[in-house]
């Protein structure tokens, strides 16, 4: 049996081209390799699974191919690249600076530094999850940093930039690396997809990308584990809910529908169901809450693109916020907001969220009576 490869190794992206989500680093770093412009110490800093140690590697690689093109691509094929792609590149050395924190490790670092590269034009360390450092070791660090050999390139990276010392980061080009947008990652899914023959819904891909959270690692993750979880390689809207554990956008239509004909008992009835199925009653108001949010935004054209959705989900979106006044939907969010704010403290937290849904229910006809009210008070 063949060794099975998670799709967030296999796809790993080996040029700038192939990154996802962060062209205004990639941009940045290629220019600089062309122009011959590379400062001597980079941090990469951003959240977790964006892409930050891989573009560490491929600017590692770029900077040393022999052939490289004239859009800063590697050949793939000279000695430092093939070195390279096989582990085995003396010229790149990775330090994980989660378990090598102390000063002593620093301090080996800095004696390895002395030593020019065997072959090649750069020699470059790459430190990931650099803010694990110790005090001591990062003020052991800097004077290297600042005055480094002339070919010598350090790349950090970290998730956490506050935790490092101002020192550092003034000696350092600094690259903030965005959360990648949900269409962004809804598209390379497809790619990646389309490469292993599977079938796969927009509206599922679409769930998975916004589970990530800006993540290619993380949704890479989930697809594997949804397509393990089919078996017959076709990933649907409905599986995936049920294997995400995520509540099903449905009830939150029928919650709105329940809503604009004030039928309290269809609401109480429709959480009751969710309930039943094992969804938090917090994670329930605040899947409602952003389901107002996605009404709010369908009001007008010129927000609707920041709905991400697919586009089935979009054309139901539009339909259900034709129906409801845009004074009725901020009402609306506004008691889920107060219910999102104040169910932790709650005795009854069910009683909570239901005083909620009957609010929810009431609030067409309390306008109404507000609106006849100012009417009055204009006529008199």
């Amino acid at each position: 049996m063949d060794n099975f490869v998670v799709s967030a190794r296999k796809y790993r992206p080996n040029t700038f081209d192939t990154v996802v989500g962060q062209e205004h680093i990639t941009h940045t770093l290629r220019n600089a390799i062309l122009n011959n412009h590379l400062a001597q110490a980079f941090l990469f800093c951003g959240p977790r699974g964006v892409g930050k140690t891989t573009t560490a590697r491929i600017l590692a690689k770029t900077i040393n191919c022999e052939n490289l093109t004239e859009s800063a691509t590697p050949c793939n094929t000279c000695p430092s690249c093939t070195s390279f792609n096989k582990n085995a590149s003396y010229n790149v050395i990775e330090l994980d600076a989660a378990s090598n924190n102390s000063v002593d490790d620093i301090r080996t670092l800095i004696e390895q530094v002395r030593f020019a590269p065997p072959a090649g034009k750069k020699k470059i360390y790459i430190i990931d999850e650099v803010h694990m450092l110790t005090t001591a070791a990062f003020n052991a660090f800097l004077k290297t940093l600042e005055e480094p050999p002339a070919y010598a390139i350090f790349i950090l990276a970290t998730t956490e930039k506050h935790k490092i010392i101002p020192t550092i980061l003034s000696r350092c080009q600094i690259f903030d690396f965005n959360r990648i947008q949900v269409g962004d990652i809804v598209q390379q899914l497809e790619q990646i997809a389309d490469k292993e023959n599977v079938q796969a819904e927009e509206e599922a891909l679409h769930l998975i990308a916004q589970k990530a959270d800006g993540g290619m690692r993380d949704a890479l993750s989930l697809f594997d584990m949804i397509v393990t979880f089919s078996e017959d390689n076709h990933i649907t809207y409905r599986n995936t809910i049920d294997n995400l554990h995520i509540l099903d956008h449905d009830y939150y239509f029928k919650v709105v529908d329940a809503i604009q004909t004030m039928s309290i008992q269809d609401a109480l009835l429709l959480f009751d169901e969710i309930l039943k199925k094992g969804f938090d009653g917090h994670n329930f108001i605040i899947g409602l809450c952003e389901h107002f949010r996605n009404l709010l935004v369908c009001k007008d054209e010129a927000t609707v693109a920041l709905l991400e959705v697919a586009k089935e989900a979009q054309d139901r979106y539009l339909e259900q916020a034709k129906a409801l006044p845009t004074t009725q939907i901020l009402s609306l969010l506004n008691i889920g907001n107060q219910c999102d704010l104040n169910y932790k403290s709650s005795k009854n937290q069910r009683l909570h969220v239901e005083l909620a849904l009957i609010k929810m229910v009431h609030i067409s006809s309390a306008l109404s009576i507000s609106q006849s009210d100012v009417l009055k008070k204009k006529l008199q």
